[in-house]
Order: structure tokens, then sequence, then C-alpha cells
């Protein structure tokens, strides 16, 4: 590949797969839309549990551990009994809720459109 060429675009580590690497589950756009919309950026766990009906404890614990490893989240922990654990929107986040605020808006725009694809099989509408 020579550097500057457009091949460098579909390289394994280019910017388009690493975007799509933030996806790493369904449920992560989910969440940066709830902490932003609902939350104003910042929501303890069981908060958000509540706010994402269909989503299990053990689906928001993973994923909230790796929205932070890819640095969109930050955990803080309250030296409260029981500890509280709170989770916030880092600039990374705040940054990448703009694209993914977007896509929902087109998502709403285009429901009609939406409704009538044919159910994938691991769909469950």
């Amino acid at each position: 590949m020579r550097p500057g060429s457009d091949e460098e675009e579909w390289r394994e580590d280019c910017a388009p797969r690493r975007v799509l690497e933030l996806f790493s589950t369904k449920w992560t756009s989910m969440i940066l839309h709830t902490l932003h919309k609902l939350h104003q950026g910042t929501a303890r766990t069981g908060v958000l549990e509540r706010s994402l009906p269909g989503i299990s404890k053990k689906m928001l614990t993973q994923t909230l551990k790796e929205m932070e490893r890819s640095g969109l989240v930050s955990r803080h922990v309250h030296s409260t009994r029981p500890p509280a654990v709170e989770y916030r929107l880092t600039d990374l986040g705040n940054r990448f809720v703009e694209p993914v605020e977007m896509l929902y808006g087109w998502g709403r725009d285009n429901a009609d459109a939406l409704d009538a694809l044919e159910p994938r099989t691991t769909s469950r509408r």
C-alpha cells in the first residue's frame, strides 16, 4: 500500500473500522443515547438498567465495561454504603453522541421504511 493512497482507507486499523468497533454491542449506542438524552451524561447503573427495557444486568455491565475500555464513558465509585457506581460520558463519548443522535433521527424519520423490512433472524421485533 502506498502512503496517502485510497488503499489506506481499507486497512484493518482504518478510521471507519475503528468507528464500527465502538459499536461492539447492539447496546452501546442505546446506552450513549440514554445517558445523553435522559440523564444529562451521568447515571448510576440501576438507573440505566431501568431506562433500557430489554437489557439484562449482565449485558449492561459488560457493555459499560467495554465502553469504559473504549474511552466512551468513565466509571466513578462513590464511597457510600453500599458503594454507588456512576457512569459519565467522556469527552469522546460526548463527541460520539452527535453521530449516534443523527442516526437515531434518521431512524425516526424513516420508521415506515424500517417497519417494511423483513425481520432478521436475530431480531426481536
